[in-house]
């Protein structure tokens, strides 16, 4: 039988979760075995519970208990399933856009890049992208052009923010993916070399003189390939761009001189995949 409750304010003990507590205070670095993540709409917590990620409670309007979130109730065991009225649910940001249900679940503990890459052979690797929608479009595109794997540069956004997850439309939750180094000087003082520890040539996506362009046969012709995408505006850091093995360019017309990281994330992820 589902454990369902009824609340009338979003401060009741066991709702916290999805109305107080900060993305800071739901990743929990300092404890990660009790993290959270915030699943949004019935599509992505079904995916969620397909890839094996473990429900803590449910939050969703009364109509939903036998509509929409029905078969995901009795997927979830005896969890506690909070429901609320429309009205009270409507200071939750957000929460228009989740189709009327949320459902905190357990954070994994994250893989080595080691153990992620053993079989790889074309990965992203994320350097300090902040914006969660970009970092959400990239994963989808990750997810859709075959990339096996993404790193993330320790001063990246978390990619289990629930605009990221809500953006990649759940594919976060099924691209193997890791941190690179748990301090941003992990990755600046040695990351590409770690990178080529683990078997890869390594690609920077950034205009310079000396940039190759991505529809090279070189690049097509590298057996593990770690496709460097940097953050929108910055860009890459010139350390990085020297480390590589090779900086790549999208040519462009109409005097355009770059796209957004996650557009260019997409282009390269198709024209330097492997070809099946």
């Amino acid at each position: 039988m589902p454990n369902i409750i009824h609340v009338t304010d979003l401060s009741e003990e066991g709702v916290s979760v999805f109305s107080k507590l900060t993305e800071a205070q739901l990743r929990n670095r300092l404890e990660p075995e009790k993290g959270i993540f915030i699943a949004e709409s019935p599509k992505v917590i079904d995916l969620a519970l397909n890839e094996g990620y473990e429900p803590v409670s449910l939050l969703m309007e009364p109509k939903h208990i036998d509509g929409q979130g029905k078969a995901i109730i009795e997927r979830c065991g005896d969890i506690p399933v909070y429901t609320a009225e429309r009205s009270v649910l409507a200071s939750l940001a957000g929460f228009e856009l989740t189709r009327g249900v949320l459902c905190a679940m357990k954070r994994p503990l994250l893989p080595s890049p080691e153990e992620i890459c053993k079989d790889a052979r074309r990965i992203a690797v994320l350097e300090n992208i902040m914006d969660s929608t970009n970092i959400g479009a990239i994963f989808r595109s990750a997810a859709a052009l075959d990339m096996d794997a993404v790193l993330i540069t320790p001063s990246c956004c978390d990619p289990l923010c629930r605009r990221a997850v809500r953006v990649s439309m759940g594919t976060i939750l099924q691209v193997p993916w890791t941190r690179i180094g748990n301090v941003p000087s992990d990755w600046s003082e040695g990351g590409t070399d770690r990178l080529r520890e683990l078997g890869f040539k390594t690609a920077a996506m950034a205009l310079s003189d000396n940039s190759v362009s991505i529809d090279d046969p070189v690049l097509k012709s590298e057996e593990r390939l770690a496709i460097v995408l940097g953050a929108e505006g910055d860009g890459l850091a010139k350390e990085t761009i020297a480390s590589c093995d090779y900086t790549v360019k999208i040519p462009m017309s109409h005097g355009v001189d770059s796209l957004n990281v996650a557009a260019a994330g997409a282009v390269a992820f198709w024209e330097l995949r492997v070809r099946k």
